[in-house]
């Protein structure tokens, strides 16, 4: 199967209280610990091979991302690890919040890493722009390197600012 048939909020959170659905996010843990539907399981999508995903008979495995495109872009992985039916939610996250649909949050967990990266980068790209302006010009190289490693993170899959700010004591899990 290489598509997976897309379903509405309403519809999910209809057969999710009556037991039709079992609901997979495969967002990072991160992303998850933060908000997610009520009821979901966390499996995220870096480890979805790994993952011993189990179905219950007279189920329907439906995934979730935040927007629907991890999930529409991961079908046929996301399919082959399920015997049985699987779906996908329209919209992901976003499309159920626009719906009015509950979520649980916690607001005292870390922001997605993907969040603190882009915050952190853009914070040193400001700082070496403003260096380079009112200090001194070799202020723009901060900038240079923040984007040159920002252009290897995406070539390569491998950021080492997230490893860095993974290690921060506000990431660290008990």
């Amino acid at each position: 199967m290489s598509t997976l048939t897309k379903i509405d909020p309403q519809t999910l959170a209809d057969g999710l209280r009556s037991g039709k659905f079992h609901l997979i996010d495969i967002r990072e843990a991160d992303e998850f610990a933060r908000e997610h539907i009520g009821g979901a399981v966390s499996i995220p999508l870096s480890q979805v091979e790994q993952a011993d995903v189990k179905i219950e008979a007279g189920r329907t495995a439906v995934f979730h991302c935040k927007s629907g495109m991890r999930t529409e872009a991961n079908c046929a992985r996301l399919a082959s690890r399920i015997d049985g039916d699987a779906l996908l939610l329209d919209g992901g996250l976003d499309a159920w919040k626009k719906a009015g649909l509950p979520v649980s949050d916690n607001a005292k967990a870390p922001l997605p890493m993907n969040r603190q990266v882009q915050i952190t980068a853009g914070t040193l790209v400001l700082a070496g722009a403003l260096i380079g302006t009112f200090i001194h010009p070799a202020g723009y190289a901060l900038s240079g390197l923040i984007g040159a490693g920002l252009i290897f993170a995406g070539a390569s899959g491998w950021c080492g600012m997230a490893n860095v700010l993974a290690a921060m004591p506000w990431n660290r899990t008990a």
